[in-house]
């Protein structure tokens, strides 16, 4: 309440001050049109004030009638102020979840002032729950699939190599030669498939696992494969508890994300200055797949590198999509699989210079 008198002194004197405020504030006139919007009004609604002023704040939206009805209340000060959470659906752009804050002035020409933030929380939830139904989908789909083709397969390389057996010894060495390549292919495609499979094959071995020795055996894993150039930095607060789980699916896990990291420096590896990050912290009140824990692990996998791409920053975890030429786009949905038998999630945070994969693992 305090802030929103403050913002009606401003604007009794001055509007300057609201371009400094991190909020996107609009004033509406008497007739619910936009006569003013701040700095991160004009970036939260995608628009500068010039385009904006004038138009009904309510229209900007495809299900504004809670929003006209709302500036009614206030403009005939049936509240002083109301505070709601409200998704704000737009034409051909993502919709608007946001915190608003309406307050009635006493300002007959300009009667209601509006606060906006965006709801940052429900935005994580609304992720997390597509992320889980995305990596839940892709299980079934690699299941279905990697079933679909194991059959065919076996019989493709046994009919290859029952033609082998019939072919003369020395007269038909090109034909041998074709043979060879259809049971190579088919192994490389049987080898595939069991990669698809294997985390819905082998059951998981639960143990007392300390995070931290899994970051260590990664660590080993990725300065024997690239020792030059690349310096991995632990910043790790030992005070975590052990907890139960599969020790070998979570290096495998932290493996993944790692050495696609490593990978993704080879330039800076080559000019010597490229960094890993390892982080380890408890996490408090998180919630995960719509079910609130009171500590969680919350794990850091840092690097310096080039970022992703914008065109798959939304799609790393699906399944044989690879930002690297010769990738077989397993080993991030492998990893996601992984993390979450553990009541846990990965969640990836990129930009140029900074890519942070994120694993939250609830602990009971």
């Amino acid at each position: 309440m305090f802030f929103a008198l403050l913002i009606v002194n401003i604007f009794s004197t001055s509007l300057g001050g609201l371009d400094l405020l991190v909020s996107a504030v609009l004033i509406l006139d008497s007739d619910a049109r936009i006569s003013f919007a701040n700095a991160a009004a004009e970036s939260l609604l995608e628009n500068s004030f010039k385009v904006l002023q004038g138009q009904r704040f309510a229209e900007l939206f495809i299900n504004g009638d809670r929003l006209t009805m709302i500036f009614e209340q206030a403009r005939e000060h049936r509240f002083d102020e109301k505070r709601e959470d409200l998704v704000l659906e737009r034409l051909a752009r993502p919709p608007l979840q946001v915190n608003m804050i309406v307050t009635a002035t006493d300002d007959a020409e300009n009667p209601v002032l509006i606060e906006l933030r965006q709801n940052v929380q429900q935005m994580k939830l609304d992720r997390e729950e597509r992320l889980l139904d995305q990596t839940q989908a892709n299980k079934e789909l690699i299941r279905n699939l990697a079933h679909e083709i194991k059959n065919p397969l076996g019989g493709i390389r046994g009919a290859a190599q029952l033609l082998e057996l019939e072919l003369p010894g020395q007269g038909l060495k090109d034909l041998r030669e074709y043979t060879q390549v259809i049971i190579k292919e088919s192994d490389r495609l049987q080898t595939l498939v069991d990669r698809l499979l294997a985390p819905h094959r082998r059951p998981q071995i639960v143990g007392d696992v300390n995070i931290h020795e899994v970051f260590e055996r990664v660590r080993s894993l990725i300065m024997a494969e690239f020792p030059n150039g690349l310096k991995i930095i632990r910043d790790y607060d030992l005070s975590l508890p052990e907890f139960r789980g599969d020790k070998e699916q979570l290096i495998q896990a932290v493996l993944n994300i790692a050495h696609n990291a490593a990978q993704a420096l080879a330039p800076r590896i080559d000019k010597g200055d490229a960094e890993l990050i390892f982080r380890t912290r408890i996490a408090r009140s998180i919630t995960l797949a719509k079910v609130r824990y009171r500590l969680a692990l919350d794990l850091h996998i840092i690097d310096n590198g080039p970022g992703i791409p914008a065109e798959l920053k939304d799609k790393i975890f699906y399944p044989l999509v690879s930002g690297k030429d010769g990738g077989s786009g397993l080993g991030l949905t492998l990893a996601q699989t992984f993390v979450q038998q553990h009541m846990g999630v990965i969640e990836c945070e990129s930009r140029p210079g900074c890519t942070d994969f994120r694993i939250l693992i609830a602990l009971p």
